[in-house]
């Protein structure tokens, strides 16, 4: 698709969201952009695309977050219908992650995000260089 007609299209669907949602209070974006917006959200959700994980799985592919944020951030995420949580009765028990089918779904726009930003790091890193040299 052309750029001009793209932008034309993504135009008239702005457009459209604020004659439907007036303020952003209650628009459906917010509560999706929550789940990407964290620092964790979306590593977590992509850890989990391959295959159920532990707990402690999960720390070991994540070394740098805390057991506290790790905790919060799946309970989030299970409450928000994005991921599965499974007690398994040993002693002591296990607990499973696992993406549901809502989550598995969210794979889809959260590569075209991960893909935009690896397509376009390096112009980042060069725009905030650009910044900084010219004393803002």
């Amino acid at each position: 698709m052309p750029i001009r007609e793209a932008a034309r299209k993504l135009d008239e669907q702005c457009r459209a969201w604020r004659e439907k949602f007036q303020t952003i209070k209650h628009h459906p974006f917010r509560d999706a952009l929550g789940q990407l917006s964290g620092k964790w959200n979306a590593f977590i959700i992509i850890a989990l695309a391959q295959s159920p994980l532990r707990f402690g799985e999960l720390k070991r592919e994540l070394p740098e977050i805390s057991q506290r944020v790790l905790t919060q951030i799946l309970r989030d995420l299970e409450r928000d219908g994005l991921i599965n949580r499974k007690v398994f009765p040993t002693k002591p028990p296990s607990v499973e992650y696992s993406l549901t089918f809502l989550g598995k779904s969210f794979l889809i726009p959260l590569w075209e995000v991960f893909n935009w930003a690896n397509d376009n790091h390096t112009k980042i890193l060069k725009a905030r260089k650009r910044f900084i040299d010219a004393g803002k």
